[in-house]
């Protein structure tokens, strides 16, 4: 397993008071435990937030942070069933950016941990040729596990989702290395993708 993956860390919400903040400051330290050197995405950051509105330098702004990355972990709410629309406004922006590189998915919300926004992304990445980690890391009622700072305030929660992030990091390390490697050997031919 490599060391030094460059991970790219996007936040799926845009919403004043969000929750995502502290489960994306968890899941950033975690990652940087593991090995990765994860770059923040804010979807909510000025540079950012016009791609909402299909602005081209915002986009190409968008695209310039993507690039470089062995690969990426989606930290999303659950918004009526589904992932957040300017979480899917954003990985639509930048079609190219996806492919042949790994996605890790964490999600959160009420009693379903978000899972359902997971499994709505799926297939959208699987459109846009990148790999989804079949191992999640998800949270059910995250207001009532996480201080402000994203530190998981229960010692059995932490160490349980610790354990779960451990799953996951070994398998991001896993594809990222592997796509990697692929992509170099033998460029991904974009002519019908």
């Amino acid at each position: 397993m490599a060391q030094g993956n460059r991970i790219v860390v996007i936040l799926g919400s845009i919403r004043e008071g969000r929750m995502n903040d502290r489960v994306a400051a968890w899941a950033t330290g975690q990652l940087r435990m593991h090995g990765f050197l994860p770059d923040l995405l804010d979807p909510a950051d000025p540079e950012i937030l016009p791609v909402q509105t299909g602005d081209k330098p915002a986009i190409e702004h968008l695209r310039q942070r993507m690039g470089n990355a062995d690969g990426f972990v989606i930290v999303t709410p659950e918004y009526n069933h589904s992932a957040p629309g300017p979480l899917k406004t954003l990985i639509d922006s930048v079609k190219d950016g996806w492919i042949a590189r790994p996605v890790g998915l964490i999600s959160y919300g009420g009693i379903s941990g978000g899972l359902r926004a997971i499994e709505a992304l799926r297939p959208v990445l699987a459109e846009l040729h990148a790999v989804t980690l079949r191992d999640t890391v998800s949270f059910a009622a995250p207001w009532n596990r996480f201080d402000e700072t994203g530190r998981i305030t229960e010692p059995t929660d932490a160490k349980a989702a610790e354990t779960a992030m451990t799953v996951f990091s070994r398998r991001l390390h896993w594809w990222a290395d592997a796509l990697n490697d692929a992509r170099t050997a033998r460029p991904f031919d974009q002519e019908f993708a």
